[in-house]
């Protein structure tokens, strides 16, 4: 496993880079864009291949993530119409940066229903990448189910991925937190998740995990990040995470509270103990 977290590239993406090694993180993840907003970024590309040679040189995995104001089945044409071109501007950010996948959270149907929900993620999924032929993959990440969101489950999630016109080009990402608090998994049922994960083909293509505790409990259906041990899931079940042999290789990424990022120099640290049951 490569554990790590999420690094501001507000000074640029070799300097994100570099931070992640300094907090030794052997992966990391940056935002493609200012993530409250929508607005096209110039892409640096001197900085972006000095950012990629640094982190194959240290052998550090890259994550991005897209925006959170777009809408993979918004009904409004105007919001569709960018939805589209944000993420495939992040697809492009995020294959120059050398990212193995670029996170976008699932579709809100905003009170038009799962059907018409999930109909118009496929619909706007295809269009996104109808003409990517890069090798970064586009990861769907799981829901807490706030509001009218889609992607609760890792069955729902598999479906709508098989449902497109190009499955090879999207893969999964699974929030633990999200997952907790949309009743997906728990201590108790973390064997039960695994098996769903490899029941329904999900498993294989995991790409990324995104690793929190959680303030709200268990199917509260709140999206509440905490940092490990602090909240309502506690550091053991989490701990069966970085004991699994089915996530061996993945970034495990840590998108937890902090006032600072030096915080997660530490988190790193605890992490790797869970990991080896100290």
């Amino acid at each position: 496993m490569k554990i790590g977290c999420h690094v501001s590239v507000a000074k640029g993406f070799f300097h994100a880079a570099k931070r992640a090694h300094e907090l030794k993180a052997e992966s990391f993840q940056v935002f493609t864009k200012n993530p409250r907003g929508l607005r096209p970024k110039k892409l640096d590309l001197h900085d972006a291949e000095k950012g990629k040679s640094y982190c194959e040189e240290h052998g550090i995995a890259l994550v991005a993530h897209t925006p959170y104001i777009t809408n993979l089945s918004t009904p409004k044409e105007d919001l569709h119409e960018v939805t589209i071109r944000s993420i495939k501007e992040d697809l492009q950010i995020a294959e120059a940066y050398g990212a193995v996948g670029a996170v976008v959270h699932c579709g809100k149907h905003v009170g038009k229903g799962e059907e018409y929900g999930r109909k118009r993620m496929i619909e706007t999924l295809n269009l996104i990448l109808k003409d990517y032929q890069g090798s970064t993959k586009l990861l769907l990440e799981n829901t807490a189910g706030q509001g009218s969101e889609l992607g609760l489950t890792i069955r729902e999630l598999a479906e709508i991925r098989e449902a497109t016109d190009y499955p090879e080009k999207i893969g999964f990402c699974f929030d633990t937190c999200h997952g907790f608090a949309a009743g997906a998994w728990s201590y108790e049922t973390f064997s039960q998740l695994i098996a769903e994960m490899k029941e329904t083909g999900y498993l294989n293509h995991l790409i990324a995990i995104h690793f929190n505790d959680s303030k709200a409990p268990f199917n509260s259906r709140k999206d509440r990040h905490e940092k490990i041990g602090k909240g309502e899931i506690g550091a053991e079940a989490l701990s069966l995470f970085l004991t699994c042999e089915d996530f061996e290789g993945l970034p495990i990424i840590l998108e937890t509270p902090v006032e600072d990022e030096s915080e997660y120099a530490e988190e790193i640290v605890y992490l790797h103990q869970l990991r080896q049951g100290s």
